[in-house]
């Protein structure tokens, strides 16, 4: 089993490489860790466990999460079609 990518600096493999299906990994990739990082902040505010006030309104990381989640499916489909093991 490939260890599993968790870290952006894991990405740099797949954005350097001439192959498009390993720079479309890290694509996806890149988006998912900070997808995964957002939405843990956005639960630790909702907890009121955070060390930092955000600047922007709760909504505004809400529409950014949506967006990304939308564009993390889209890319998934893709991979799908595409033959590309995520």
């Amino acid at each position: 089993m490939a260890k599993e990518i968790t870290e952006l600096y894991q990405t740099v493999g797949f954005m350097s490489s001439g192959d498009y299906k390993q720079r479309f990994k890290a694509e996806y990739y890149q988006l998912k860790i900070r997808y995964d990082a957002l939405k843990t902040m956005v639960e630790k505010w909702d907890k009121d466990e955070l060390d930092f006030e955000p600047v922007c309104p709760r909504d505004t990381y809400t529409w950014q999460l949506k967006t990304m989640e939308e564009y993390l499916q889209i890319l998934k489909m893709r991979a799908n079609m595409e033959h590309i093991d995520l």
